[in-house]
């Protein structure tokens, strides 16, 4: 077992940290930046053109009887997480600077992530058919909830977020997101075959797509003085600040399991599907509904919770193994 398994960091996490490096010393400028914002348009389309491809109707409609489960993960992912993150507030200034607290709302704000919600439902012996539906259902819903709550989050706090407009927004995420995403599940019948017998190949699309958006959104947020507002003790604050969100999440979702009646299989499923973010809807989602000097400080606290999650989320499910 090599240190990294040890550890339990995630590979992907040490790439995007070498991605912000090379943005920070050698940020995309001019026409060289046109061409990579471009690629990314194009990047983010084919990510979510795969994930329309991916989603197989029978096995969302597999999990579909459990719907008092889905409205807890439901009320969990855009409810519980965007009310704890309004409660943040008083942290601000003293602990939070005022643009990292909003990328904290902006996390709050995002659906579930599918891979590793599902992957540690089924490591931890739960409901896999409810987890796969709810946390398609959710990623599905993202597309239209996330702007709205970004919109009523960020509209609510001073000088947030330039202006945001929600319907252009919820619009431009249709188009550039939503409307891929249904051609590729529409295409099922013609590629389905290929997309199974390539699972691998398919499922690390993402991953370049992300680190296109991180890279293209980090060169100008470099080129807007990143650095200069970004400290130490910020990214500390990040840290505990993440910990100790994803464990007030945790900790209501277990208690609200147990106290509904909720079978340990489906206990699991809703801790852990009720629990996530999505790094790969919220990257590109942030590069779709803000300016592109904004994405960088906004998506750090997204970058810094979802590692904390897998960590996390890594030694709980093998807790629930084990009993």
């Amino acid at each position: 077992m090599s240190w990294l398994q040890r550890l339990r960091i995630d590979k992907f996490l040490l790439v995007l940290i070498c991605v912000v490096a090379l943005a920070s010393f050698f940020p995309c400028r001019g026409i060289a930046r046109a061409i990579f914002e471009n690629l990314t348009t194009a990047a983010i389309a084919l990510l979510f053109f795969m994930h329309g491809a991916k989603l197989s109707r029978e096995a969302i409609l597999g999990g579909v009887g459990h719907w008092k489960l889905h409205v807890v993960v439901f009320l969990s992912t855009f409810a519980l997480f965007p009310l704890l993150g309004l409660a943040m507030k008083v942290f601000v200034p003293t602990l939070l600077s005022n643009s990292v607290y909003m990328g904290f709302l902006y996390l709050c704000a995002l659906p579930a992530t599918v891979q590793s919600a599902i992957a540690f439902t089924s490591v931890a012996g739960g409901n896999v058919a409810a987890a796969i539906c709810s946390a398609s259902a959710s990623s599905i819903l993202g597309v239209f909830l996330s702007p709205v709550l970004v919109g009523l989050l960020m509209h609510t706090q001073e000088g947030a977020a330039g202006g945001h407009d929600t319907l252009h927004a919820i619009g431009s995420i249709i188009l550039q997101l939503m409307v891929p995403f249904i051609i590729g599940h529409l295409s099922r019948p013609l590629i389905g075959g290929c997309v199974a017998r390539h699972k691998t190949l398919v499922n690390i699309t993402d991953r370049p797509s992300i680190l296109l958006v991180v890279y293209v959104a980090f060169s100008a947020a470099v080129v807007e003085g990143i650095w200069q507002q970004i400290t130490g003790w910020t990214l500390v604050a990040i840290l505990v600040f993440s910990l100790v969100l994803l464990a007030l999440v945790l900790i209501a979702n277990t208690y609200v399991a147990r106290w509904m009646g909720f079978d340990t299989p489906d206990e699991i499923t809703i801790v852990f599907c009720g629990s996530k973010k999505s790094l790969a809807n919220g990257i590109p989602m942030a590069n779709v509904l803000f300016p592109a000097a904004m994405v960088g400080t906004l998506v750090l606290p997204l970058m810094i919770f979802h590692q904390v999650q897998l960590m996390v989320c890594a030694v709980l499910a093998q807790r629930y193994a084990r009993k």
